[in-house]
């Protein structure tokens, strides 16, 4: 019977499957089955991960290696990657017909995390290695000599990890500093395969990576002394960081509005431990974390280019990634040149900035990122940027000028907290000696004022005036009788809508906090109303 068993194979040129088949004949024709073993790991959604069971089971039959569970591309490119890592980690590749499914199956699978799981689940069917604990998971993609390779999202997935109730994560190495942020189950640096083979054999003792703490190191951030003169503008500026408020500058080539946005980050308040978790999340799902500084310790500052995409703005793509407002969560999203950004691009940004988070909607299923963000936008008055300056030096018509601020809509003005006028410095103020007041004198006043906002919504709640909602509004923004005609009077003169009186009042009461008032003041009402009298 053997014979004709030879003869099939060759007839078919499946020669290759001789050379493989180091199992005995005479059982495949008895039809004996092997092993089913199950490993666990990680998936991520978006940015939430979510637990899976790698299960593999090996069966008598012509060779084959399936991997079923609605997998990607990058995860069905595992069996080679697979198979060459274990052949050249000393350990024979098991022959017969494997197959490896990813459950839930429901739930679409994507990245080279599998990897591991996946060459564990076969090995463990095989009888190679021992069976992990049920409260153990794996990540890590393999190389074809048998390295453990860094991944993407890992803080994200330990975190998950720990709510699902595992007591135990193997990640790469360069990986492990990352995964010990989750303060949860304990994190088994690996190296290679033969590593974590020795491993779970209990031929070598793994050590537990240490919680990685940060080192106080000091930064080169720019600062507000560099910026001379223009100290009204200063003043928004402390506002806009104190509450969380939305900026718009609008001056002449040359008045300082880039050189300011920029400097913005160094008045920031400083970041809580869950504010610096949630945004480290998200640039573990991108990639963009480093083994030597693997948590965000300070707010993101993000300046995109005005050819920037709708996905590249929003998020999204074929396999749907965060975009810029949410990489500046927690942070800046700085847009220079304003009404160079397409119309429609600028327009996606109104549902984000009133929710704090966007949702991409896909075919294979919904993503939600958060997208907690200041808003700091600049643009010129016009197209050769003199429109309004005492110099006389503008050439563009009142039609021109409209069409050009007309590419700004409504509805995403109305959205912005604070519109101030930035005019050229004159040359008294360029040839100042003097340092102006630094950023640390202002970052202690914008603390102070978040402090005491900490202390109104609660700390866990990371809420900031900007953020609050009707209720929150209602009872933290009352306004006198002097300060409600000094409102019905600014409502009637400059035509402000329901949304522009509410962000009205949530300045004010920003500007209250860094005066120390409980109360809102008509000085306070007068200087929020005074933020949105430009006209566009």
């Amino acid at each position: 019977m053997w014979e004709y068993v030879v003869y099939f194979l060759r007839k078919k040129k499946r020669i290759v499957f001789l050379e493989e088949m180091e199992y005995d004949i005479a059982k495949l024709c008895r039809g004996d089955d092997r092993m089913v073993c199950s490993v666990h790991t990680m998936s991520i959604t978006g940015i939430q991960g979510n637990a899976v069971r790698v299960e593999c089971y090996i069966s008598n039959g012509l060779p084959a290696f399936e991997i079923v569970g609605l997998p990607d591309t990058a995860v069905k490119e595992a069996r080679e990657r697979v198979r060459a890592a274990t052949k050249n980690s000393g350990v024979k590749f098991p022959t017969g017909r494997i197959t490896v499914n990813l459950a839930p199956a429901s739930l679409k699978k994507a990245g080279t995390h599998y990897d591991l799981p996946i060459l564990l689940s076969i090995l463990c069917a095989c009888g190679a290695v021992r069976r992990p604990k049920s409260t153990t998971a794996f990540l890590g993609e393999v190389s074809l000599d048998g390295q453990i390779r860094p991944i993407t999202g890992v803080l994200p997935m330990t975190i998950a990890a720990k709510q699902a109730g595992f007591t135990h994560v193997f990640v790469p190495a360069e990986n492990a500093p990352e995964a010990t942020l989750a303060r949860g189950p304990a994190v088994m640096p690996i190296h290679t395969v033969c590593e974590l083979i020795e491993a779970l054999n209990g031929e070598r003792e793994l050590k537990e990576e240490p919680i990685w703490v940060p080192e106080h190191t000091e930064t080169e951030v720019l600062d507000f002394k560099d910026v001379l003169g223009q100290e009204n503008i200063k003043r928004a500026m402390e506002v806009a960081a104190a509450g969380g408020h939305n900026v718009l500058l609008i001056g002449p080539p040359g008045s300082g509005k880039s050189m300011l946005s920029r400097r913005l980050p160094s008045i920031l308040p400083d970041m809580t431990w869950k504010e610096s978790l949630d945004v480290t999340q998200i640039y573990s799902v991108m990639g963009m974390l480093s083994p030597e500084a693997p948590l965000i310790r300070q707010r993101p500052f993000r300046s995109p280019h005005h050819t920037i995409s709708n996905a590249g703005l929003i998020g999204g793509g074929t396999n749907p990634k965060p975009g810029e407002i949410s990489l500046s969560h927690k942070g800046v999203l700085f847009l220079d040149e304003l009404p160079e950004f397409r119309k429609d691009t600028l327009d996606l940004m109104r549902q984000p900035l009133e929710d704090g988070e966007v949702t991409i909607a896909r075919v294979s299923g919904s993503f939600n990122y958060p997208a907690e963000f200041m808003l700091v936008c600049a643009m010129n008055p016009c197209k050769c940027g003199w429109y309004g300056d005492p110099s006389g030096k503008c050439t563009c018509s009142e039609q021109a000028v409209k069409n050009y601020r007309s590419r700004i809509s409504g509805p995403l003005l109305d959205r912005i907290d604070i519109i101030v006028e930035v005019p050229a410095v004159d040359f008294e103020n360029l040839r100042r000696r003097e340092e102006a007041e630094p950023s640390e004198k202002i970052k202690e006043r914008v603390n102070a004022a978040r402090d005491i906002q900490n202390r109104r919504y609660g700390e866990s709640s990371g809420m900031c005036n900007a953020r609050m909602g009707p209720n929150e509004l209602r009872f933290h923004c009352q306004i006198d009788d002097d300060g409600a005609k000094l409102m019905k009077m600014a409502f009637d003169t400059f035509g402000l809508t329901a949304r522009s009186y509410d962000r009205i009042l949530k300045v004010a009461r920003t500007i209250a906090d860094l005066a120390g008032s409980r109360n809102i003041t008509t000085e306070h009402l007068a200087e929020a109303i005074h933020y949105r009298t430009v006209e566009l």
